[in-house]
């Protein structure tokens, strides 16, 4: 997770941390375990564009939001990011964990099969550990992650990653490059657990092998013989998800598909460049929904800032 810190004297006073939208490039699910849980297989990417956390040591306390979906933003402990404070504040005690001020810049759709909550929630644990200055590896950070979502694992990783398992089970992929993405949603929130409810087959196959060279057109040609499980759930619950993906394909994406489990689709194309000016044609189109043109991370440790 990238981080941009302000410091006085020897001291962190202050992180600023991008939160990135997690992309479920192929989605598949291969069981249901005897506790409810979903099994998947999952290729995920991390894009530039997501929101951000600030992080500040305070006298008491406090959670604000900001940004274009701050409305839809809980800010009690229904919150992650919330819920992730009070996590690790239990996890490292009360003496290690002075009061904080975690303002959060909301550019994501909520509930929208990006991640958003969970990359913000991660976000939080990273960047309360280097504040609090709490001796926590990634991986003692994922186990307090864990039980506040499946996604808070991989999200904490932020790099193209294949996830097994309910989503805790992560392998990152080396030599992934960065790809052009469109993200599109058309105002539309889906819940997870209804679109769970709805899968006619729970018992599919698994992700087929990556090919040995990773680069966009065997990206896409790998793509197209993968699927995302839960998008025809998901259509029959919002239609509207099939205009989205027929929109992004209108507008000259190499591929298109639903992320996780809707309502956001993802438009991939061949450069930035090309992804930026199918964003400013469908925004011109559908000046109501949400459009973002961006790029996906690559596996090595390289962006600050967002596209």
């Amino acid at each position: 997770m990238p981080l941009a810190a302000d410091t006085v004297d020897s001291g962190i006073t202050v992180r600023a941390l991008h939160a990135h939208a997690k992309i479920n490039l192929a989605l598949h699910v291969t069981g249901r375990r005897a506790d409810g849980y979903h099994m998947i297989e999952s290729l995920a990417v991390f894009t530039r564009f997501g929101d951000r956390v600030e992080i500040e040591l305070a006298d008491s306390d406090g959670f604000s939001v900001s940004g274009r979906y701050a409305a839809a933003v809980p800010l009690d402990g229904n919150n992650l990011v919330v819920k992730a404070r009070d996590a690790l504040r239990d996890q490292a005690g009360q003496r290690h964990t002075p009061p904080v001020a975690i303002r959060l810049e909301k550019n994501l759709p909520v509930a929208s099969g990006v991640g958003g909550g969970s990359s913000d929630a991660a976000a939080v644990l990273r960047g309360l550990a280097e504040i609090w200055r709490l001796d926590l590896d990634d991986a003692q950070l994922a186990r307090v992650g864990l039980p506040l979502g499946a996604d808070v694992p991989m999200c904490l990783a932020a790099k193209p990653l294949i996830a097994r398992g309910v989503g805790d089970e992560l392998s990152t992929v080396p030599g992934f490059p960065a790809l052009g993405l469109v993200l599109v949603n058309p105002g539309i929130a889906v819940s997870t657990a209804e679109v769970f409810n709805a899968l006619s087959d729970r018992d599919n196959e698994g992700l087929p092998p990556l090919p040995r060279s990773l680069d966009f057109h065997s990206i896409r040609n790998w793509l197209e013989i993968t699927r995302n499980d839960l998008e025809p759930a998901a259509r029959t619950i919002q239609p509207a998800i099939g205009k989205a993906i027929s929109v992004l394909n209108k507008a000259g994406a190499g591929f298109a598909r639903m992320s996780g489990s809707g309502a956001t689709c993802f438009g991939l194309f061949e450069t930035g460049n090309v992804a930026k000016r199918a964003a400013v044609d469908i925004r011109g189109r559908h000046p109501d929904w949400f459009v973002a043109a961006t790029r996906s991370m690559t596996s090595e440790a390289d962006t600050h800032g967002q596209d």
